[in-house]
């Protein structure tokens, strides 16, 4: 999986994947050769990795051998880890939404990994307890649709979504969509917290954690909900309900593309042709789960925007990890945390190879980007919950 050696970095996980249906355990072998994977050599293996086009090495029992013995070397920052078991993966999106609205989506698709999708029903009739890996859509649990008034609140789209969703609260038993996605954002807690793994990009972050926050606290305007917000809602919001963020400001101005002062989007001024965040580096040995999540065969990798571009650093709760950060900008893109018996990552930003990607822009052709450092990231999530559970040293 390093750089040189990998044509495609993407569908190999797919590989990976196909083979643990197949009821094989494999290794992953964090920090060598860019987070290689160590499978066994069948002819039925081989044969898929020629058929999707996925570089591999056949090496002899001797060779192997050698290669898990170096990395079980003390001075090696590597480790092999052992996956065991398929998860199975939970893509909560609105049934209405196409495949490539969501960079999740897509590359599950490229790699060829299985998945079903939920949405509101599914996840308050607690569907979600037959998955172990949940991919949140870029959804918006708030209730404020978005935060698209000002711009497209005459489009055609915002008025038939605003009118689905107000229909589906409605068949629900809730008497205002933000009720509705509260009480799905508490069933979506709930899930972690039991043991569950969840991942979250772009607006499905810090939309999610400012749910938890305003529980039972009115901070939708007029033209989201039909009544006006509590007075002094900042006031009310309580941090200690978030999974990932503290002490951030909610934008009270509607026509405001923006949900809270957690975005880095209008506060980064970083150019196209230096936005660039670093992976951090951690112990594969003390710490196997951060170095799973960072595995890749380049420790910098390009921005990409978003309605919820990155996270304001200083107002990320300090047992949350930053896998991933531009430090001069104060901003971190990638984090991950532990919640109750489960885990979850958020990943900033709308498609990793899509800078600036606007409503209607046409899909990515992941074919055009088969070695794609930031699609790898949200790869390395989906394998995280097949490997054999270790207590953690640190």
């Amino acid at each position: 999986m390093d750089i040189d050696s990998q044509k495609n970095h993407l569908k190999a996980y797919g590989i990976a994947f196909w083979t643990l249906k197949k009821e094989l355990k494999i290794k992953w072998l964090l920090n060598y050769r860019g987070g290689s994977f160590l499978l066994p050599d069948t002819d039925f293996i081989q044969k898929e990795c020629q058929i999707r086009g996925v570089s591999f090495e056949v090496v002899s029992a001797s060779k192997a051998e050698a290669i898990l013995q170096e990395i079980g070397s003390p001075s090696k920052n590597m480790e092999a880890v052992v996956l065991e078991k398929a998860p199975k993966i939970a893509v909560y999106t609105p049934k209405s939404k196409q495949p490539w609205d969501d960079a999740v989506t897509m590359v599950l698709q490229y790699a060829e990994i299985p998945y079903e999708t939920v949405y509101d029903q599914e996840v308050l009739n607690d569907g979600l307890l037959a998955f172990d890996w949940l991919h949140l859509h870029h959804e918006d649990f708030t209730g404020q649709y978005g935060k698209f008034y000002a711009q497209y609140r005459a489009s055609a789209w915002y008025i038939q979504e605003k009118k689905d969703a107000e229909i589906l609260a409605h068949s629900l038993g809730y008497d205002k969509v933000s009720q509705e996605k509260l009480a799905v954002a508490l069933k979506i807690r709930d899930y972690v917290i039991g043991g569950g793994f969840m991942f979250a990009m772009c607006s499905a972050t810090d939309s999610f954690d400012i749910a938890l926050a305003a529980e039972g606290v009115d901070i939708c305007e007029p033209m989201f909900d039909g009544d006006g917000s509590d007075p002094g809602y900042q006031n009310k919001i309580d941090y200690s309900k978030t999974f990932a963020f503290t002490d951030f400001l909610l934008e009270r101005n509607p026509k405001i593309y923006e949900f809270s002062s957690i975005d880095m989007t209008n506060k980064r001024m970083v150019s196209k042709t230096i936005d660039y965040f670093s992976l951090m580096e951690f112990s594969a040995k003390w710490d196997p789960i951060p170095t799973m999540l960072c595995q890749n065969h380049t420790a910098l990798v390009k921005g990409f925007m978003g309605q919820t571009t990155s996270f304001t650093r200083d107002e990320i709760k300090s047992n949350v990890l930053i896998l991933g950060e531009t430090k001069f900008n104060g901003e971190a893109k990638y984090i991950h945390g532990i919640k109750g018996k489960g885990f979850f990552t958020f990943y900033g930003g709308h498609d990793p190879e899509d800078y600036q990607h606007r409503v209607g822009d046409a899909k990515t052709e992941l074919d055009l980007h088969p070695t794609s450092p930031g699609y790898r990231l949200i790869l390395n999530n989906v394998l995280f919950p097949a490997a054999r559970k270790k207590k953690q040293k640190t």
